[in-house]
């Protein structure tokens, strides 16, 4: 039987409050290979809560057994931590940059570009790098590469299917073109999700490809630690190919990134230098 507060369940000591958050992240990562604590622990733990008390669980030892037997109380946890608030051409003027500066001059040197949207959540940035390779006639030679954590994501990703106001910020032409309105559901041109491979990925965890011409992690890196977020990127440098251009956040700019083998190249844009 659940436990929850209108029980009459009081709340802990907050040393006993430290030790079951800190069982519910060693339980997690046992069990699902997902490391919360590199994660910033005031902002995980203040979310995580708000969502277990939303479900009435007295504490992080009740609310982690019922994630492991209930499915959607375990898609929920996936997308509180990750959350998935995206739209297409955020922050329109560095795609732009993307699109008159960087591309073309890739695409001179490599017609067949590798992209990979890390942490896609789901999917308008890898249809935005989908449109913008299209409209510069590169979009069929092309390989885009779109991956998240969360399968809940993934799948509206693969759908693509969005409300208006995720599109506010796309060009009226590009608009025109990629997308198609049916009762005020905006689809995705099928060219564009053919050209997406959307896979299952921890971006902690698992090993990163290599020789990507192009990768685009945007708003995810401000919920790691300072050491997560390193180690970050040090892979995401390896995977690029030498010249290879990482496209991060509008509040994610790098400091030193002569550390992990990159320079500057635009504001938020870094090219491997080796």
């Amino acid at each position: 039987m659940r436990e929850t507060w209108a029980s009459g369940a009081s709340p802990l000591p907050q040393s006993a409050e430290d030790e079951d958050f800190a069982r519910f992240v060693a339980d997690i990562r046992k069990a699902t290979s997902i490391d919360l604590s590199q994660y910033k622990e005031a902002q995980m733990r203040r979310r995580l809560t708000t969502l277990r008390v939303k479900h009435g669980f007295a504490d992080f030892a009740s609310y982690f057994k019922a994630l492991m037997n209930d499915g959607r109380l375990y898609n929920e946890f996936l997308d509180r931590m990750t959350i998935n608030v995206s739209e297409f051409w955020r922050n329109p003027n560095r795609w732009q940059v993307l699109k008159d500066r960087f591309l073309p001059a890739m695409l001179k040197e490599n017609p067949r570009l590798r992209a990979w949207s890390a942490a896609c959540s789901t999917g308008e940035e890898p249809y935005t790098i989908a449109m913008i390779l299209d409209s510069l006639q590169a979009l069929g030679a092309a390989s885009i590469l779109a991956t998240d954590i969360d399968e809940g994501a993934l799948a509206k990703a693969k759908a693509g299917a969005y409300l208006e106001r995720s599109l506010r910020e796309v060009p009226p032409e590009f608009a025109r073109t990629y997308f198609r309105e049916e009762n005020g559901v905006y689809h995705v041109a099928d060219r564009l999700k053919k050209a997406v491979r959307f896979e299952k990925q921890n971006l902690l965890l698992d090993r990163f490809g290599e020789g990507f011409d192009l990768i685009v992690c945007r708003n995810v890196m401000i919920y790691f630690t300072e050491e997560a977020k390193q180690s970050l990127y040090q892979k995401f440098a390896q995977a690029l190919r030498p010249g290879g251009i990482l496209f991060v956040g509008s509040t994610e700019q790098i400091f030193s990134p002569g550390q992990y083998g990159l320079e500057t190249a635009e504001t938020f844009f870094y090219r491997r230098t080796v």
